[in-house]
């Protein structure tokens, strides 16, 4: 049977009881060069005007069966600062008991609790997270759901019970407080470990310099009085540090944006086994920025739970190793040395690292001086598409002391376009025995899973099969498809509504926060297909199928690559956007527009 329907998105298109899948893509349409005898004669003709570039719509129009579909990234996408969604504000002295405002009449803030009501926008629900939880909202008067905890005269109420339940309890750990923030400011932080490796650094090279000038003016060694030293017998021995077990282990990747502290508390409840916080760059963490350091946040139910640090130079990575290791509660530090984007890889950092290789050991070896805890590293197969050099690179780790290895089976140059190679991955896996290797790349379901462990790998790594679907983690424990209905897909993000409102805040600031990443993240949900849909099971990461409709009105629109759709399900959830809001996707629309 086939209809006519009309797409949440506006588009109108025929469809069918079940999907079928097409395995047709855009590839575009590439001029190829023309032979010897289909050369044109040169003439002095004036060459014709160039012609304007069509957009995609356009050519559309014109019947172009050969229309390219969007790829990469959204570059320089619109930042709306936070505080630009509240016209006037609550001033703090009103929310902390009443206290005088020390700028008198020339605040700019509400002082008149009425007054400001009367413009605050309207609340979202009728039941407060934050309240319901803890017993009581640290965002009181401001909080958008505040009339389920306020008075009818504007005072803030408290449940005595939940707050006493809750006494003591740290969910989240990690902050960088004043002082160490001061601190990095002022660069008055000791790092006493970092100067005794980065010592031995310099040692080295000017040994080595004098070698170098020995020869050439034939000058006799220098005689040394005392003991040797010797810095492995100062630091602790691989068996001394904390031990983490990564065999068999479901890994959620570090995503950026994405990866963020609720997303990974999503799938904690789904069965992921380790998590590890997004990429914070080395640099920004010794000089004491919040935003990077709201990268490192770990909350309670992260039982394993890592961070990863991108550098590219060993005495920044060693003195941010030591720093983390101070100040930080983590099972283990991970060196990013795969990410692919041109701002990291062309100073020399992400991949760039994979073929500095001297640089590479000097990072390695610092850090592990530094460290109490594993330290593990994730690599690509190399810098260009059809030149491998991770299986290399992975006998020398193993001399480093490398705790773990994940693999992503792309090199840089490929990005996502063709499949990762998991025989490459097989080969590397018996290389690195018995350091632990992670094999990363297109498991979307657990039949990938069980391919992917019959390679001999100690363990997986999911990304964006997390962000399309967070359930497989249970899929895989459980070896089954899990037919998921639109209604539990809501509650998934009404879960992350809930982990986004205690992290980031209740109040408009909060919740505007909380919506962005959600559409982010719903820009990646949208390409699953729900299985009691599927022709045939399972679904393929790298296929996309033609616009369908779905059981029912929420499944449909949940399938929407629009993004207007996916800023109607926020507002099922988080209420509506204000007039100045605007949101464009990090990632262009891979299938089609």
């Amino acid at each position: 049977e086939a209809a006519t329907v009309s797409q949440p998105g506006g588009v109108i298109h025929r469809f069918s009881s079940r999907v079928a899948w097409t395995h047709t893509f855009y590839t575009g349409s590439k001029g190829e060069k023309a032979s010897e005898n289909d050369r044109v004669e040169e003439t002095n003709e004036t060459p014709e005007t160039k012609k304007l570039k069509l957009d995609a719509d356009e050519q559309n129009k014109g019947g172009n069966p050969d229309r390219k579909r969007l790829r990469g990234q959204n570059k320089s996408r619109p930042h709306t600062k936070p505080t630009a969604y509240d016209e006037k504000r609550l001033c703090l002295s009103v929310l902390q008991a009443n206290r005088e405002c020390p700028f008198g009449d020339k605040c700019r803030f509400h002082h008149n609790v009425a007054e400001y009501f009367a413009t605050k926008p309207a609340d979202i629900g009728e039941s407060c997270y934050l309240y319901d939880i803890f017993g009581k909202c640290a965002y009181g008067l401001t909080c958008r759901f505040a009339k389920a905890h306020t008075t009818p005269d504007f005072k803030t109420m408290e449940n005595a019970e939940l707050i006493k339940t809750n006494e003591g309890r740290n969910a989240v750990k990690n902050s960088l407080s004043k002082d160490l923030q001061n601190s990095l400011r002022k660069r008055s932080v000791a790092f006493k470990k970092s100067e005794e490796y980065l010592k031995t650094l310099s040692n080295y090279k000017d040994k080595r310099d004098q070698q170098g000038n020995g020869k050439k003016n034939k000058q006799p060694p220098v005689k040394t009085i005392g003991p040797l030293t010797d810095v492995d017998l100062i630091k602790l021995r691989p068996f001394e540090k904390k031990q983490v077990d990564f065999k068999d282990k479901l890994y959620l990747a570090p995503l950026t944006t994405c990866g963020n502290l609720p997303f990974r508390r999503v799938c904690k409840r789904f069965g992921a086994d380790i998590t590890c916080g997004e990429m914070a760059m080395c640099t920004n963490l010794l000089q004491g920025q919040q935003s990077e350091w709201a990268l490192l946040k770990r909350h309670e139910s992260e039982d394993v739970f890592g961070v990863q640090v991108e550098g590219c130079f060993p005495d920044t990575m060693t003195r941010c190793a030591e720093l983390i290791n101070n100040n930080t509660d983590v099972d283990f530090v991970d060196i990013n040395s795969g990410c692919p984007i041109d701002l990291v890889y062309k100073k020399g950092g992400g991949c760039g690292l994979m073929t500095r290789t001297r640089k590479f050991e000097q990072i390695i070896k610092g850090m592990n001086y530094v460290l109490d805890v594993p330290l593990t590293v994730k690599i690509r197969t190399g810098v260009q598409e059809k030149c491998n050099i991770a299986h290399k690179l992975i006998p020398e780790m193993k001399k480093w002391d490398v705790s773990m290895i994940t693999l992503h089976g792309r090199s840089r140059e490929q990005r996502y376009t063709k499949l990762a190679d998991w025989d490459y991955i097989t080969t590397c896996s018996k290389l690195a025995s018995p350091v632990p290797l992670f094999g990363n790349g297109d498991i979307l379901s657990y039949e990938d899973a069980m391919k992917a462990r019959e390679t001999g790998v100690s363990g997986m790594m999911i990304a964006r099969g997390a962000l399309i679907k967070p359930w497989i983690f249970t899929e895989i424990k459980e070896s089954r498809h899990w037919d998921i209905s639109s209604s539990e897909r809501l509650d998934i993000l009404r879960d992350f509504r809930n982990f986004g409102l205690e992290h980031w805040g209740s109040d408009t600031r909060g919740v505007e926060k909380t919506r962005t990443f959600m559409l982010e993240w719903l820009s990646f949900m949208c390409r699953y297909i729900p299985v009691g849909l599927l022709e045939r099971v399972p679904q393929k990461i790298n296929e996309r199928p033609p616009y369908y409709m779905g059981r029912n009105y929420l499944e449909s629109l949940m399938a929407s690559q629009h993004v207007g759709d996916w800023v109607r399900i926020s507002e099922m959830l988080l209420g509506p956007v204000p007039k100045n809001f605007n949101f464009l996707p990090k990632h262009k629309a891979n299938a089609y527009k």
